[in-house]
């Protein structure tokens, strides 16, 4: 075998600082590598462990528990809209007693927001016994032409009886009992 000679020189010097800057990069690496690890632990723990200030603000503001029912949308410009479509005919008109009820535990189950159906709370959902899911009905002589649909259930003891879901346990206190006429579509 042959030896080759030692580089001397510039090639020397070249070799020796890239094996210099290849020691410290691997030196570097390594304490970077002991220190990030801690601290990309930290911040992880700090995100899973502290709400973000934007959440804990909105629940400040709100105290509504439960969902929020959707609001009325306007018209944003004054052009052409729809043709109004007349409301309905009845296909069968009774009178019976009417109440009103609220998300609470002490007048639902322990799941308030949730029907008996499964579905989500919200305005215009009435609960009765005697009328199949989805039926629709109105009370004009109280609330015009505005429908309502069954998605909720009663107490058994409760048969010809009606219950219309309301926001507030104030608003349903003072909307009381009432004997109103019902269209059912």
């Amino acid at each position: 075998m042959k030896a080759y000679p030692k580089k001397e020189g510039f090639f020397n010097l070249f070799e020796t600082m890239i094996s210099q800057i290849n020691n410290s990069i691997k030196g570097l690496q390594k304490e970077l590598g002991n220190s990030i690890k801690p601290l990309f632990l930290l911040v992880v723990i700090f995100i899973f462990s502290f709400p973000h200030a934007t959440i804990s603000q909105t629940l400040v503001e709100n105290t509504q528990i439960g969902p929020i029912p959707e609001q009325s949308i306007r018209a944003y410009y004054d052009g052409p809209t729809l043709p109004e479509i007349p409301a309905r005919p009845a296909d069968r008109i009774m009178y019976i007693v009417v109440t009103a009820y609220n998300s609470e535990v002490g007048q639902t189950d322990n799941s308030p927001f949730i029907t008996a159906f499964g579905t989500q709370v919200r305005d215009g959902i009435v609960a009765t016994n005697f009328l199949p899911k989805g039926t629709i009905v109105r009370f004009p002589e109280k609330f015009g032409s505005k429908e309502f649909v069954v998605e909720d259930r009663m107490n058994s003891r409760y048969y010809y009886h009606m219950d219309i879901w309301m926001t507030e346990r104030s608003e349903a206190v003072k909307f009381g009992a009432k004997f109103l006429k019902m269209e059912i579509l």
